[in-house]
């Protein structure tokens, strides 16, 4: 029986040929393990790179789905050859490549830039959330309140027994305290508990109970680290949040187990990525920055991003290392559209002009007031003229007064000031524009047309 033929179109086959010149060029090869090992002879380890890439750009991303292609996708099978890997070739290979996959990721994207002739000083910055490779249902709690509490139980114990010498006074006890604790109960007579030396006994027990739930305290806070609140017990990197889409309810009302992805796009290409266990993203902009600082040697000359990246720590990083930084802050959308305007402007550090144009000077803080060191105080008078005056005490609990009290971060509201100053220009206006067709467009391009949602390994690592 004769089979037509199904032969590559020319336009698949120019394409796949640039792409296999675009890896000899950018050296990836040199992370590839080439080495001729003992047995039956290997698949071409390069052509099997070429394949494995190609998969996830095609949005194969699966094991299985890499094996069937070799065999019925005629653009892997122009790519590998005659060689058809099974899902555990696929598996070992990317087990292996998955250490060295940044040296690659940064030295394919050298080249394309090289061969555009394009440079990376303009970035687009956001982030998207992906469900991780978990079990439902499975996710650990910070135990901070039960920790307090168990501790409040061991300073009571501990008090009975005549051994509180040296405990802290607030806070946690630490597992190394409650131990040295239990060993000194050795030394504690028994006519000074009242009960004897049973009672005695049952408190040594119930101290040595307290210790092992202490350890396992200590243990799950270590898991979830500085700034989380919660892991999974199959994947300890994931953190229990909330997606946009739920297939529970469809409400995006339930946790899932997700990581956090930032990426940092350049000319409609993805130049570094970092994956954070942060559930918002205003603490991922400076990691993603080092990030692209340690693949590069230098920071970006412009950013842009949204207004969940606006704080003062990240506007103060940008102006540290000299990144021109085109980031809203929170409440951007409401000051642009009038809607809510800011209530004053900051002059300098003794001058201050509310929205009624009243400008005042700089006061001391009020008697009983809960005074903070970074702020400075300001106080309008006389407010019975002023056509805001009903918008400007609208979140007060007295809103007939004439007067009003300001607490200002100078810092903060000096940078916010110039952060709206460079969002009005039209080279910000430019650059707002890109980014929402830019990063945002990749994750669309990501979670819609590859249909890539969820990752298919645990760990950030890997």
């Amino acid at each position: 029986m004769l089979f037509y033929a199904c032969p590559l179109p020319l336009s698949e086959r120019k394409k796949l040929d640039t792409y296999l010149l675009l890896s000899e060029n950018s050296n990836t090869w040199k992370y590839l393990n080439l080495e001729i090992e003992p047995g039956r002879s290997k698949i071409d380890q390069c052509l099997l790179f070429a394949a494995v890439l190609h998969c996830f750009v095609l949005g194969k991303a699966s094991l299985r789905e890499m094996e069937v292609a070799c065999f019925t996708d005629l653009r892997i099978i122009y790519l590998i050859g005659e060689a058809q890997p099974s899902r555990s070739s696929f598996s070992r290979f990317i087990t292996d490549l998955v250490p060295k996959i940044s040296f690659i990721f940064v030295a394919l994207m050298k080249r394309v830039f090289m061969e555009c002739s394009k440079s990376m000083n303009t970035v687009y910055l956001d982030g998207s959330k992906f469900e991780a490779n978990a079990n439902k249902h499975r996710f650990v709690w910070r135990p901070t309140i039960f920790h307090l509490r168990l501790c409040e139980k061991v300073t009571n114990l501990l008090r009975l027994m005549h051994l509180e010498k040296g405990l802290p006074e607030a806070g946690i006890i630490p597992s190394k305290i409650i131990m040295e604790k239990l060993a000194d109960v050795d030394n504690v007579s028994p006519a000074l508990i009242e009960g004897g030396q049973n009672t005695l006994a049952k408190m040594r027990r119930q101290l040595s109970g307290y210790l092992l739930k202490a350890l396992e305290y200590e243990e799950k806070e270590a898991i979830c680290g500085e700034h989380r609140n919660s892991y999974y017990k199959t994947d300890h990197d994931a953190t229990a949040t909330c997606l946009k889409e739920d297939y529970y309810s469809g409400l995006g009302s339930q946790m899932h187990a997700a990581y956090n992805a930032q990426i940092v796009v350049s000319n409609g290409f993805v130049v570094s990525y970092y994956v954070s266990q942060d559930r918002t993203a205003i603490r991922t902009l400076q990691p993603a920055m080092e990030q692209y600082y340690r693949w590069y040697g230098t920071y970006p000359e412009r950013l842009c991003a949204d207004a969940g990246y606006g704080s003062l720590a990240n506007y103060e990083y940008c102006d540290q290392k000299g990144i021109k930084a085109f980031i809203k802050y929170g409440s951007w959308n409401r000051e642009k559209t009038v809607r809510n305007p800011a209530t004053y402007e900051y002059v300098d550090e003794n001058t201050f002009q509310c929205l009624g144009e009243s400008k005042e000077q700089r006061v001391e803080p009020p008697p009983n007031y809960r005074y903070k060191s970074n702020s400075a105080y300001f106080y309008v008078k006389d407010c019975s003229r002023c056509n805001f005056g009903l918008y400007c005490r609208r979140y007060l609990k007295n809103k007939s007064q004439n007067s009003r009290l300001f607490e200002i971060h100078p810092r903060y509201a000096l940078l916010k000031q110039q952060a709206r100053d460079l969002l009005l220009s039209p080279e910000a206006i430019e650059m707002r524009v890109n980014r929402s067709c830019q990063v945002e467009g990749v994750f669309g391009a990501i979670k819609q047309n590859m249909e890539y949602t969820r990752f298919h390994r645990r760990s950030r690592i890997g």
